[in-house]
């Protein structure tokens, strides 16, 4: 019945369902002839009704791009990285030519799933990597940070909690987020801290690494639906993570050292190629990454054999710098022009403006991540006094105007009759 009878002999609203009161309820939505329906109800409701819609929209295609397509899609959105852009593009084609693919008899052979290990500089594009190619396969991603992360019991956030970002983002499509990517950042922070055994728990660092384990390798996770903490009666959504790719990204500041260190210990006798550390670059000392040095770093050997495929990333050089400020469709050269067009502004940048810029960013070693920051602090003083000059204008941004902080050129343009 949708009406009660209370203590004071009138009657109170309640869900025609379920039968909870409107106190109970957080919300009764009304219906003709006194019939209500709570909002957990309408819930349920819905999930039954998207159920048959889920479970159609969830069989995986199987119209995998090919590793060229792949990379060539990646070079729209990433500028350089080449090496990094290739062994991503295999990585990913095998995976999800495996989902397509799964054993039939137990006697197949099984393929098992390859998760990726991102290691650069910052300001890289390691983020931007994982986003693009969750974009080109059209899955389900979600990006994570792992310093948020700690053992389950402690302040913080549990590490199946990466787990419902995955499924929120794939509208609560369970069997869609089974084959999704999750991006996990600043995974070198959760490095153990210190390579002895501490007496006390490491709970934001070995102790995280534990908790990821067979999550990164595959089992039935049980994820808590609002997120927080497990508690006794609260219904938990399970989840294969068999079939969901995993990427791990950090900048593993000091690792080139553990790597120099081991390769200019080891060599020995004559015609030894002597190594020089001037002259080698990060992404050369991360090219000869051996699982020992992850160790040293902190990171355990269990979690290293669960990220078999380990790619580097290197820094940008001014060139690639110049194509992030100036080529994409987005880049924040254009957005200046586009916004300060708008005030009969019109925007230039000389090739020494571009530059210094691109130097500025390398000097700070901020990478393409910096460069927005070092152009917004260029250009506000310019963004006030600009708009209150009558006219068409054009404004020419010099490479004094960047390394000295001067003033730009300001032209009048005299509007055709």
């Amino acid at each position: 019945m949708a009406r009660l009878r209370n203590g004071s002999g009138g009657f109170e609203r309640s869900c025609s369902f379920c039968g909870k009161s409107a106190d109970m309820a957080r919300r009764l939505i009304a219906g003709p002839n006194d019939v209500f329906i709570c909002d957990e109800c309408v819930e349920v409701c819905r999930k039954i009704l998207s159920e048959e819609d889920h479970d159609l929209s969830a069989q995986f295609t199987g119209d995998i791009p090919t590793p060229k397509e792949i990379k060539s899609y990646l070079d729209l959105f990433v500028i350089g990285q080449d090496d990094a852009k290739k062994a991503l593009s295999v990585a990913v084609y095998n995976h999800y030519k495996r989902i397509a693919n799964p054993a039939k008899e137990p006697d197949d052979v099984e393929i098992e799933k390859s998760n990726v290990l991102l290691i650069g500089p910052t300001g890289t594009g390691k983020t931007l990597l994982a986003k693009t190619l969750a974009r080109k396969l059209k899955v389900p991603f979600a990006i994570v940070d792992a310093t948020t992360l700690t053992e389950a019991g402690y302040v913080g956030e549990d590490v199946e909690n990466i787990l419902l970002k995955l499924i929120q983002n794939a509208g609560g499509n369970i069997a869609a987020a089974e084959r999704g990517i999750v991006y996990i950042d600043e995974i070198d922070k959760i490095a153990r801290k210190g390579e002895n055994i501490s007496i006390t728990r490491d709970v934001s660092g070995e102790g995280v690494q534990q908790a990821l384990l067979k999550i990164i390798e595959g089992t039935i996770a049980s994820v808590p639906p609002q997120g927080g903490r497990k508690h006794p009666n609260q219904e938990m959504i399970r989840i294969n993570t068999t079939d969901i790719l995993f990427i791990c990204g950090g900048a593993f500041v000091g690792l080139d050292k553990y790597i120099e260190h081991r390769v200019v210990q080891h060599p020995m006798g004559f015609g030894t190629e002597i190594w020089d550390r001037r002259e080698r670059s990060i992404k050369e000392l991360f090219n000869a990454l051996h699982p020992d040095d992850l160790i040293h770093f902190g990171m355990i050997p269990e979690f290293i054999g669960r990220l078999p495929i380990t790619v580097s990333l290197e820094e940008l050089k001014r060139e690639d710098l110049r194509r992030i400020i100036t080529e994409p469709r987005n880049a924040i050269i254009k957005q200046y022009q586009a916004s300060l067009a708008i005030d009969d502004v019109k925007l230039e940048f000389t090739e020494g403006a571009i530059d210094a810029i691109a130097d500025t960013a390398i000097k700070q070693k901020t990478g393409a991540r910096g460069l927005r920051a070092i152009v917004e602090k260029m250009m506000t003083d310019i963004m006030f006094e600009i708009p209150s000059i009558e006219g068409n204008k054009r404004v020419v941004i010099t490479r004094d105007t960047v390394e000295k902080s001067e003033p730009p050129e300001i032209h009048q343009i005299q509007k055709s009759a």
